[in-house]
Parts: structure tokens; C-alpha cells; sequence
């Protein structure tokens, strides 16, 4: 057992102890990411009072366990991954009827986020029983919160989760595509050994700015901007660059330039008032040669000006933000 985090142990018991942590609870509890330090008190505390740790490889969260000074058997934990989460959401629920606090980690960050965990907590909710968050470390955050994905005018703020994209490539086409049409920054998740396939498939966007941020909070954290066009001869330039998990953000479309688009322009003018929102753009793209990402947020504007504020009322203004990961 590690004498590391000794202190942290005896201030996650002085901060966290004297606080309720109801019987026959399931507790989501968010792990590092990379970096051990990152973990929280009151994650601390929950961890050393379960009676059960589910988790998504028991090996792992053992050695993490053992890492903090934590001890636990091996009957005390229980794996629950994607292969078996509907079967081992029962075994959990049979826990907490017994009276039994269960903290769920997944392997790395906060569980249900492209992790195992969501089917857990709901068959928890669906058994009239509590599941209770612990936050703390998520690659999603921990990626937006420095890459600088400023978005423009109304429409372009907060963010979109697409998570993984489809690994097949006509599937991975189609959604890259929608995705580009899509003005708010656009949040993927990658594996090492599909980084480069992702690569080529988002140089469709051309100028597109994209962050690449890589081993986040670990020693070799990596984080770099450049035009979707250009993130295959990044990668390309040096071996190391393509390992590690991924955090991909498509930054938000950059304003229209409308009195250098005249004829996208004229020609959404007369296609809006007759078709939906997209349609009007992808055969204004085809008429003019204009790039759809340039169109978008221009029919956006002009749909609005349209209707003088109720775009929703054929549900164009919906449709606007549809895409994988809503």
C-alpha cells in the first residue's frame, strides 16, 4: 500500500466525514483522468466507505485503489462494463436493497460520458433507489476550458458532445459533414489507433480551426490548434504525436462575411422562403461554390431576419442544431 497520499486520506476524512452519505446509495464517482492528484476529498472519503466498488475493469481500479492507500477486497469489487452492464445493474440494485453504499468509477474521468455508468444509474432510478454524483475530472472540460473555441454571434455559443464518430468510413463521412454545418464548437473523442483515419476525414472542413488535445493532465499533454486541412501533416510530423487518448474540438464557424458573398446571399434569398433551412444551403453551396460552413450561420441570419424573430415556426430554427451526440 502507497503512503503517497497518507495526508490526503486523513483530509478527505476531516473535509468529507461529518457530511450524510445515505445506506443503499449508488455513488457515480469521477476519477483522474492522468494525473492521480486530481482526484477529490469527498471522492477519497466515498471510495474508503463503500461497501461495493463497481467499475469497469477491476484490476485497474484496484491498482488506483492501492495507489491512494485504500484498501478493498476482491469480493468488494464488481465489474460492470459494456458488455455486461444491463445483467451486472441487477447484481448493484440487490446491493443497494441490502443497505450497501456502491460507489461506480469507470476507468478514467467521470462515468456515463462515453463511458459505462448511464444504463447503471438509470436501472438504479428505475428501482425507486438514489444515485448520487461525486464530480471531479472529465476530458471534455478539461479540453474546452483552454482551447480558446470562441463562438460568434447568437447562435455559435456553448457546445456540442458528438463523443466517437462512426468508425466506418461512408458512416464517419456523413457525420463529419453534418457536423460542419454545425456553428457551436463540436467536442469528438478519439482512440490513438483511429486518430490519423479521423485526421484526413475532417480535412474536409478546410479552415476549420481544430484543437488536437492529447495524454491530458499526464507528463506528455499535448494541446495544439490548426485548419482541419492540416492536421494530417501534423500528426505526420512526428510519431508521438498520434499517441495517447484524444479530445478533438471543431471550433465554432467563424462569422459570415455577407457583403463578400453576394451571390450566396442572393441566392439564399430566394431559396429560404421556399425550403428548409438546409436544404436551402446545401443547394446554394451547389449553385455558387461557396463552402456550406461560409453559408450556414449567413441563412441563420437571414431566416431570422425573415421572420422578424419566429424562425420556429416551420421548425427550421430546430432543425439548426440537430447532429449526433444531442
Amino acid at each position: 500500500m502507497s503512503a503517497s497520499f497518507a495526508s490526503a486520506l486523513s483530509a478527505a476524512r476531516d473535509a468529507a466525514a461529518s457530511q450524510h452519505y445515505p445506506q443503499g446509495t449508488l455513488y457515480v464517482v469521477a476519477t483522474p483522468i492522468g494525473n492521480l492528484a486530481d482526484i477529490t476529498l469527498r471522492a477519497l472519503h466515498v471510495l474508503q466507505l463503500a461497501d461495493t466498488i463497481a467499475c469497469e475493469d477491476t484490476r485497474h481500479t484496484q491498482s488506483l485503489l492501492r495507489a491512494y492507500g485504500i484498501d478493498k477486497s476482491g469480493a468488494q469489487l464488481l465489474a460492470v462494463h459494456q458488455h455486461n452492464e444491463a445483467e451486472a445493474a441487477g447484481m448493484v440494485v440487490d446491493r443497494l436493497r441490502q443497505g450497501q453504499r456502491v460507489a461506480y468509477v469507470s476507468d478514467a474521468g467521470t462515468p456515463g460520458v462515453s463511458d459505462p455508468g448511464a444504463r447503471l444509474a438509470a436501472a438504479v432510478a428505475a428501482a425507486g433507489l438514489r444515485c448520487l454524483p461525486l464530480p471531479g475530472a472529465s476530458s471534455v472540460t478539461t479540453a474546452l476550458c483552454v482551447a480558446g473555441a470562441v463562438g460568434h454571434g447568437p447562435d455559435a455559443g456553448g457546445f456540442l458532445f458528438a463523443g466517437f464518430l462512426p468508425t466506418r468510413g461512408a458512416e464517419r463521412a456523413a457525420a463529419i459533414q453534418r457536423l460542419g454545418d454545425e456553428p457551436r464548437c463540436v467536442v469528438l473523442l478519439e482512440a490513438p489507433h483511429r486518430i490519423e483515419e479521423l485526421a484526413r476525414a475532417l480535412a474536409v472542413l478546410g479552415d476549420r480551426p481544430v484543437t488536437l488535445a492529447r495524454e491530458l493532465t499526464k507528463q506528455f499533454e499535448e494541446i495544439s490548434t490548426h485548419p482541419a486541412q492540416d492536421l494530417s501533416a501534423w500528426l505526420e510530423g512526428n510519431p508521438q504525436r498520434a499517441r495517447g487518448e484524444f479530445v478533438v474540438l471543431l471550433h465554432p464557424l467563424p462569422p459570415a462575411a455577407a457583403q463578400d458573398d453576394a451571390p450566396g446571399r442572393r441566392v439564399l434569398q430566394l431559396l429560404l422562403p421556399e425550403l428548409p433551412l438546409k436544404t436551402a444551403v446545401r443547394i446554394a453551396a451547389d449553385i455558387t461554390g461557396s463552402a456550406r460552413n461560409a453559408l450556414y450561420p449567413l441563412a441563420l441570419q437571414m431566416k431570422r431576419e425573415f421572420s422578424d424573430g419566429d424562425a420556429g415556426e416551420d421548425g427550421d430554427e430546430a432543425d439548426a442544431g440537430d447532429g449526433p451526440g444531442r
